[in-house]
């Protein structure tokens, strides 16, 4: 359990500082860029959506490895588990999407239960992100700050 819950520790920090850092970057570099406004919000989902599937992709890590090489539980069926579905997992589990055809047992369903509190949380933050970018681009051609 201790092992598990120093990942979840570990995820909800780099998760986080994965969001800011895009999010950041698309502020500083938005302004700069010289093509329409409805582009410009291009590129905010296109870095919104590189954020999200960077943060699925360190959960399915962790999911490997730590049913793999901790051996704190597992998902599925028995036998080896394939990274495929560890990221197919983060991804369902992520955005609380929830099919339920694959279900972690073991200390793995502590990493479950925060990965979809965390995923909410931070496509919070991208909707609430979008829509200031969108009021900006309408009302202020995009350059204001």
């Amino acid at each position: 359990m201790f092992i598990v819950g120093t990942a979840c520790l570990f995820l909800l920090v780099a998760t986080t500082v994965v969001h800011y850092e895009v999010l950041r970057l698309l502020t500083a570099v938005l302004p700069a860029l010289r093509i329409e406004p409805r582009l410009r919000l291009v590129f905010v989902i296109l870095g919104a959506f590189v954020a999200h599937f960077a943060e699925i992709l360190l959960y399915g890590v962790a999911y490997y490895v730590l049913a793999t090489r901790f051996h704190v539980g597992g998902m599925g069926t028995p036998g080896p588990l394939p990274f495929s579905r560890c990221l197919y997992f983060s991804a369902e589990t992520y955005t609380t999407l929830g099919y339920g055809d694959v279900l972690p047992f073991g200390d793995l369903r502590l990493l479950a239960g925060l990965e979809a509190l965390n995923g909410m949380l931070l496509m919070g933050w991208t909707a609430s992100y979008t829509y200031l970018s969108m009021e900006r681009l309408w009302h202020g051609g995009g350059d204001r700050p």
